[in-house]
């Protein structure tokens, strides 16, 4: 018998976390080698146990999701990231991948397929839940001058916050003179002509959350 995927669980919420271990550890395939409450935690874990999988929630305290993602593969690049999260949106979806995530499942989709997406990213091997494939296959199918970049992303929420340019670009370690070329071009692709405007459509459009 193959020796069992070793995972390491990372949520903020104890519910999740003893609910998830509870459905886990019941099966030979899999074992738990440790829990985390949120993303330094995480970092800290992996570094000690070596997890084959990570199971990584997205929003939590101290760091969060994406953030830790990008240090553990950073330091252990064999380790696979399966973001297990409520979040759909294609902002949340194109940063967790992009920050080396191996798969994107949501914590509705029911339990077989959690098991199937944890098997193949475990073999390293991408898993998408069905809604978030649909949002990058959107996003895909978008005409390229219209579909903004991730720092165009960036630049968009930190409008929603309610920044100025000059917070904007101490924010991200740009210059004021590129962020305001950042917010042209989203108007330009977005259709709008101020930042009100943007931040609203890029909310109906789920770009990005309030």
């Amino acid at each position: 018998m193959e020796k069992p995927i070793r995972i390491l669980i990372v949520d903020d919420h104890p519910v999740v976390r003893n609910g998830l271990i509870g459905m886990l550890s019941g099966r030979p395939e899999f074992e738990i080698t440790a829990e985390a409450s949120d993303g330094q935690q995480a970092v800290e874990l992996s570094a000690q146990f070596c997890p084959q999988v990570i199971l990584m929630d997205l929003r939590m305290p101290v760091l969060d999701g994406v953030e830790a993602i990008t240090r553990i593969r950073a330091r252990q690049p064999e380790v696979h990231v399966l973001v297990l999260t409520t979040y759909d949106t294609d902002a949340d979806i194109l940063r967790a991948i992009e920050a080396g995530a191996t798969g994107y499942i949501l914590k509705d989709s029911p339990r077989e397929d959690l098991y199937r997406a944890i098997l193949a990213t475990a073999q390293g091997q991408t898993y998408l839940s069905p809604t978030v494939a649909s949002r990058l296959m959107d996003q895909l199918r978008a005409p390229a001058e219209t579909a903004l970049s991730p720092r165009e992303v960036e630049v968009l929420e930190w409008v929603a916050k309610g920044s100025s340019n000059k917070e904007i670009a101490r924010h991200l370690h740009l210059s004021e003179a590129t962020v305001k070329s950042h917010l042209l071009h989203i108007f330009t692709k977005l259709g709008v002509n101020d930042r009100t405007q943007a931040v609203t459509l890029a909310v109906q459009k789920g770009i990005i959350e309030l």
